[in-house]
């Protein structure tokens, strides 16, 4: 398994000036291997980290379940 680290505030930064989303740029980067997407903070400590799956279809299944979860977390700020 490759691992790639990314500075998460950049990241999403980028995303905002791209007006892309991440599973976009996730589907790009599929290929035979697996790949563990390490998001770090500004000071390089680890904030969470996502196995991107050798798939589009396990993809779009992280995607259906990411938008669930974030939308019942959302919920239950309100």
């Amino acid at each position: 398994m490759k691992v790639i680290q990314i500075k998460a505030k950049d990241f999403f930064e980028l995303l905002k000036i791209k007006d892309t989303s991440m599973w976009e740029i996730f589907s790009q980067m599929i290929d035979e291997t697996e790949k563990e997407i390490i998001f770090l903070d500004e000071e390089e400590k680890e904030l969470f980290s996502y196995i991107l799956p050798n798939n589009l279809e396990k993809l779009e299944e992280d995607r259906k379940i990411f938008a669930k979860e974030y939308a019942d977390k959302m919920s239950n700020l309100n």
